[in-house]
């Protein structure tokens, strides 16, 4: 491994970038040393894709300072910065899809420059060298639409390595990739820091990273938090607490209290692929009536593509049952008159119409007097909604939005309630409402309950049971007193 002993080539010092009054990265401060991989981490939310798009230059910093081998790059345009040494390696592929993975990678290596207009000689056999290097030898002539999912992330690659950069900034590397192209991409990830490059690498957890990086660095809500080794990162009190909450006080039920002899939704098998990018693998998990069952997984682990799987919204391989029937071949449209409804991550309101007029849009099937009732009830639990009932719900907070969300879900009257990240991005105290609302649902109704969650202290309280969902597996399921025991390593 080339020596990191000598001065840091990147050196952010008290990074801080606002958007209005939102503090998305505060003071952060780290460096890279050439030859050295460092680990960007944090949930999602914790300002990782923030604090490298203001090294990159695609955020103009609001404070702080970036240094590449000592020149200031902070307020700099991204094209300024690229040229300056600073490789991006995209999460999302970006190639130019008319184009040939040669006639890609041959792009990347054109001179960006008015006083040098045309292309080395040698640039077809630089092209295929890099190639050759990335595994893309084979698929030259094909363009990107025709690839393997792999095979774009190479490409990915290969662009980076053509601008010659000083410093690589990698952005979710292992996303959609299985366990052998994980290995191949850590390799050519590894080449980089061999060649004396500085590598940035952005996750969202410890483990998917800790066997490519030489430090990690934790993030929470915009801020530093911990860094060290891998092993040290995922031992930090913080970073534990962040990731896996305090305390923990269950009330969960054991599942042998549930009495109906065939699990109310039961999904066996079920695989989801997006093009070339596995979502799903095998996925198998059942909920018994009037059960409450949490997924948790990190960001991209693959719940929301479930969610849409048994709601109808996207193709799947594998079995999903609804009370003993297959919902195969419904509309989303059917499988939620027959019972199960989805809360979205995304909310979907109708923002132009007041917070009545989407509560009674949930409510459409009901007849008067049942819609009514409805409403005193869903008014009784977010009380707040009762007091905003003419506001057009653009308006409204994100928790109030949130709280929308959740109760024109409930006006349908489902027996399956799902709920997408409800906590995502909302504060200590809506939370606590939301917590509240979940508690008397469970105690006065019989309904049943699927949470999709990355926030395990506001999901364990609330289940009965509980998987973890990592990288399109589920790898852990058990009631949620033995989860920090047996199942914090895969979440962590």
């Amino acid at each position: 491994m080339t020596d990191v002993r000598n001065a840091p080539m990147l050196e952010v010092t008290n990074l801080t970038k606002r958007f209005g009054g939102l503090v998305a990265v505060k003071n952060l401060s780290f460096s890279i040393r050439p030859g050295e991989i460092l680990g960007l981490i944090g949930p999602n939310g914790s300002g990782k894709s923030t604090a490298m798009k203001s090294i990159i230059g695609v955020e103009r910093p609001s404070a702080g300072s970036v240094k590449l081998d000592g020149e200031e790059l902070a307020g700099l345009p991204s094209h300024r910065i690229a040229r300056k040494g600073v490789g991006l390696v995209f999460q999302h592929s970006r190639p130019l899809a008319r184009q040939t993975v040669l006639e890609n990678i041959k792009v990347a290596l054109l001179p960006d420059k008015l006083t040098r207009v045309f292309a080395d000689k040698d640039v077809d056999g630089k092209a295929r060298a890099i190639a050759g290097r990335v595994g893309l030898s084979g698929v030259l002539d094909r363009k990107p639409p025709t690839l393997a999912f792999a095979d774009l992330r190479r490409l990915e690659l290969a662009k980076a390595i053509a601008r010659h950069p000083k410093l690589v900034l990698v952005d979710e590397p292992f996303a959609g990739l299985t366990a052998s192209e994980v290995a191949d991409f850590s390799d050519l990830i590894r080449e980089f820091r061999d060649e004396g490059c500085a590598v940035l690498l952005v996750d969202h957890n410890v483990k998917s990273v800790s066997a490519l990086v030489d430090r990690v660095l934790a993030m929470y809500l915009g801020e530093w938090i911990a860094e060290g080794t891998a092993a040290e990162v995922m031992q930090n009190e913080t970073v534990r607490r962040v990731y896996l909450g305090g305390a923990l006080v269950s009330t969960a039920r054991p599942e042998s209290s549930f009495s109906d002899k065939s699990p109310a939704l039961q999904v066996e098998n079920v695989g989801v692929t997006y093009g070339k990018a596995l979502a799903l693998q095998d996925v198998s998990l059942h909920v018994h009536e009037g059960e409450f069952v949490s997924l948790v997984g990190l960001n991209g682990a693959g719940k929301t593509t479930l969610f849409n799987a048994i709601s109808g919204l996207v193709p799947h391989t594998g079995e999903i049952k609804w009370a003993g029937a297959p919902l195969r071949g419904g509309t989303p449209a059917q499988i939620a008159r027959s019972g199960i409804v989805q809360c979205p991550e995304t909310r979907e309101l109708f923002g132009d119409m007041n917070v009545r007029e989407n509560l009674d849009l949930g409510g459409n099937a009901l007849d008067d007097k049942e819609r009514t009732e409805r409403l005193e009830w869903m008014f009784d639990l977010f009380p707040i909604l009762k007091a905003r009932q003419t506001q057009l719900s653009r308006t409204l907070s994100g928790g109030e939005q949130q709280m929308l969300a959740i109760a024109r879900a409930l006006m349908m009257k489902p027996k399956l309630l799902i709920l997408d990240e409800p906590t995502l991005g909302l504060a200590p105290v809506i939370l606590e409402t939301l917590s509240k609302a979940l508690d008397r649902l469970r105690e006065t109704s019989d309904i049943t309950v699927l949470l999709g969650e990355q926030n395990v202290t506001f999901a364990l309280p609330h289940a009965d049971r509980v998987y973890v969902l990592d990288h399109a597996k589920i790898v852990w399921e058990g009631p949620p007193d033995r989860f920090e025991a047996e199942a914090a390593e895969h979440y962590l």
